[in-house]
């Protein structure tokens, strides 16, 4: 294995969070760094999982993937075909504008609110400056054109969708209100202590200015490192605001679609659905935490969703399908399954949705 192998392979064991030594685990089973609370049915005092559900795969299982198989090579560098924007300072009443600005971040405008998910502007989505993950698109907005951010809505601890540094430069530039499951404060505040957290459970709700964030259970995982996997909480969010019910889903595997039944089941009817529809392949590997395009589908069918927009993809490679592949399998699966084109888009950077005004 040559140097750069190494390097990324180094960077995926971390963003994986497999790896670690016997000695490490055994010590990592025996306390928890981020979070502390009671025993609950997703919570086993040390570590949270999903009820009923599938773990993510181990050691030996990356080994196989990743010297098993064959990953097709992305370009270096790809421009969008929408051109970066320059998002209005507010959208008011129940407008609703969602405009990407690459892989699982977003800025959502609405009721007067500025809302960014899972924000990433470094380069890489990587523990390593220098490996790991890197950016081939451009972000959508340039960070010095974002309107003032009043909320950020962080679903989870990968680094694909919690980078310290970009959230360190939204501190300073904006000061907003980070929303996170629980013990992902613990991991921000260590890097920027005077971050502006509230923390919350699957089933809380957390009233802002003008919007209600609840949390929602998704099949998902976290970890930072080689001992902490699963240490912290990851979520969907279900934002309630005048503009309408909006579900995001961060990450996730379908789980036989209960994610989207339990957050119907709760909310009843969404404007809008923001779902992963990248980062799927190989199934084998990346079925239980990863959906793929023909789910994502099928999730946004039981959410009873108006729209649905498509992210998680073409940003960082992470997995073995290709640059355009989400786009192409969502649009076919699409057609074979009788909806509409419009009614779900795989957003590209710099390319922003408005809602269809509804009676």
């Amino acid at each position: 294995m040559n140097r750069r192998s190494f390097l990324k392979f180094t960077a995926l064991a971390g963003f994986f969070g497999i790896g670690a030594s016997g000695t490490a685990m055994a010590l990592a089973r025996s306390s928890n760094r981020y979070h502390s609370g009671p025993v609950s049915d997703h919570f086993d005092g040390v570590r949270f999982f999903n009820p009923d559900g599938a773990e993510p795969k181990g050691f030996s299982d990356l080994l196989k993937w990743k010297f098993g198989g064959k990953q097709p090579r992305w370009p270096a560098a790809v421009r969008s075909p929408f051109a970066p924007t320059s998002p209005d300072p507010r959208i008011d009443g129940d407008r609703l504008r969602i405009t990407m600005v690459g892989h699982a971040t977003l800025l959502i405008q609405t009721a007067g609110l500025n809302i960014l998910t899972d924000p990433v502007w470094s380069d890489r989505a990587s523990p390593f400056s220098f490996a790991g993950p890197k950016r081939v698109t451009a972000p959508g907005i340039a960070f010095e054109e974002l309107p003032k951010i009043d909320l950020v809505l962080l679903s989870h601890n990968h680094y694909d969708h919690l980078d310290l540094v970009t959230l360190a430069r939204l501190k300073q530039a904006h000061d907003p209100l980070v929303i996170t499951p629980l013990g992902n404060d613990a991991i921000i505040k260590a890097h920027t202590p005077d971050m502006r957290i509230k923390t919350g459970d699957w089933g809380d709700v957390i009233g802002e200015a003008a919007a209600k964030v609840h949390f929602e259970p998704c099949h998902h995982w976290s970890a930072r490192g080689v001992n902490d996997r699963s240490m912290a909480l990851w979520a969907a969010f279900v934002l309630e605001t005048s503009g309408g019910k909006i579900l995001h889903i961060g990450d996730t595997g379908f789980d036989n679609g209960r994610p989207y039944q339990n957050a119907r089941d709760r909310h009843g009817h969404f404007r809008a659905a923001i779902l992963p529809v990248g980062a799927y392949e190989p199934r084998w590997f990346m079925k239980d935490q990863h959906q793929n395009p023909d789910e994502a589908i099928d999730g946004f069918l039981l959410s009873g969703a108006d729209y649905a927009l498509g992210h998680h993809w073409g940003t960082f490679q992470l997995t073995d399908e290709g640059r355009d592949a989400p786009a192409e399998v969502l649009d076919a699966k699409l057609a074979e399954k009788g909806v509409a084109r419009e009614r779900f888009r795989p957003l590209s950077p710099g390319e922003a949705w408005e809602a269809p005004l509804t009676a």
